[in-house]
């Protein structure tokens, strides 16, 4: 990283008011041992604590820290969008404000750019706290989701990554609403590295991806960059089709040979299977529509209620 190079570092945050000033203590060391040319751009989405508090607070103690709050939580992946939009850096460093991306790292990004790299992303190395669920489910879902996209996505991977100006300059062209960070960012190209990390334990508070919020997510990653689920369905379909066809056949021809008996659990079985992958296909063509629908509609990703002084 040259000299007169710009650094900024995004930092998303939900109720973290717990770990901000940590955060902050840990990270401003790191950044002057780098470049003394350096912002921190907190972004609050939607906070119910006093995390906006805080960072009003430390921006008004250090010049080059600023925040910017959001009217509501709109997601992680907004809020990096936001962060990023707000940022001026030659050089932007994306990371999340639960400690879980340690700062030091920060040193081996830059050093990877110096080689030449615009992106330069990290895969997870979890820590002995990270349950056996979410390891499996981790696991699972980089494997379905490269199976059905077309786009490669690192397993493990983190939204802890390194870009630089003209990386960001490109992400920021994207408008899409429901928004796969790591998806797009594989999808944009450039001269991309990896590097590995080990995920240090939570300093406070819990994972803000529930259940339902993974869920979501996957759906999203599947979404945005495959159609494969659209073309499963049709051909599983068509497959449904043959095998009730056949089997119509055989129905008539054991009819007229007379050797019909009355039963219901064949009929049954064929009712729900037929039954239930209408409504499975249903469900996919809807969320491909539901993502239709929400482009369309061409509202703001966010609003910003309040911001630090400048």
């Amino acid at each position: 990283m040259k000299q007169d190079e710009k650094l900024s570092v995004v930092v998303p945050c939900f109720n973290e008011e717990n770990n901000i000033e940590v955060l902050y203590n840990l990270l401003v060391p790191v950044l002057e041992s780098v470049s003394p040319n350096y912002e921190i751009i907190f972004v609050d989405d939607g906070s119910k604590d006093d995390t906006f508090q805080l960072i009003r607070k430390i921006s008004t103690d250090n010049n080059n820290v600023s925040g910017i709050s959001l009217s509501r939580n709109f997601g992680h992946q907004v809020a990096i969008m936001a962060g990023l939009q707000q940022s001026k850096g030659d050089i932007v460093v994306m990371m999340d404000a639960d400690l879980q991306h340690p700062p030091e790292v920060i040193v081996k990004l830059i050093a990877e750019s110096d080689k030449g790299f615009d992106i330069v992303n990290t895969k997870r190395i979890d820590s002995n706290d990270s349950g056996l669920f979410k390891k499996t489910s981790s696991r699972f879902f980089y494997r379905f989701i490269n199976f059905l996209s077309d786009v490669k996505i690192e397993p493990a991977a983190a939204d802890f990554r390194l870009m630089s100006r003209k990386a960001v300059d490109a992400f920021l062209q994207f408008e899409e609403k429901d928004r796969f960070t790591r998806g797009l960012i594989s999808w944009m190209g450039f001269k991309q590295s990896v590097i590995e990390y080990h995920a240090s334990s939570r300093f406070a508070g819990k994972s803000k991806y529930t259940l339902r919020k993974m869920m979501r997510f996957g759906m999203d990653g599947i979404t945005s960059f495959s159609s494969k689920p659209l073309r499963i369905s049709f051909y599983a379909g068509l497959a449904v089709f043959f095998f009730g066809f056949a089997y119509a056949v055989y129905a008539i021809i054991e009819n007229v040979s007379g050797k019909t008996i009355p039963g219901w659990t064949s009929l049954l079985v064929t009712v729900l299977i037929i039954g239930g992958f209408q409504l499975l296909s249903l469900g996919i063509i809807g969320e491909y529509i539901a993502r239709i629908f929400n482009q369309t509609k061409a509202r703001p990703l966010y609003f910003i209620k309040d911001k630090t002084e400048e």
